[in-house]
């Protein structure tokens, strides 16, 4: 079985460093898509194992996508990643007080990622 992730980072550069990364653990797969509208249109379309998210993006931001996707029965207990350049301790604060399982400021090492992707997926 794969474990499904999607990616919502609208930075081209940004996205495809987070999939890239996320797709070199085996048994992974990534959807990346580039805004919080396209997250929503994509999430009744798969059934996502991980969900990682900037915050400041166009139409939907990271913070109002989490808002949405955890009231969404279907996806209430889905670990949810935030990884922004945003890296005052309120902008941390109010991810996780929103569901955030994870907060990482970008430029964040793919190791430390790599890491908490098999941790919350519970991979070796």
């Amino acid at each position: 079985m794969k474990f499904k992730v999607l990616i919502v980072e609208d930075s081209k550069a940004s996205r495809e460093l987070i999939a890239a990364t996320v797709e070199s653990i085996s048994g992974l797969e990534a959807f990346a898509t580039s805004s919080g509208f396209e997250a929503l249109k994509l999430l009744p379309r798969h059934r996502f194992d991980l969900i990682i998210t900037d915050i400041n993006m166009p139409d939907i931001n990271g913070l109002e996508l989490i808002n949405f996707v955890k009231k969404n029965p279907n996806y209430r207990d889905t670990p949810l990643f935030i990884v922004t350049t945003e890296g005052r301790e309120k902008d941390r604060d109010r991810g996780l007080a929103l569901g955030a399982a994870e907060y990482l400021v970008k430029p964040f090492s793919p190791d430390s990622l790599q890491g908490l992707v098999r941790r919350y997926l519970k991979l070796a």
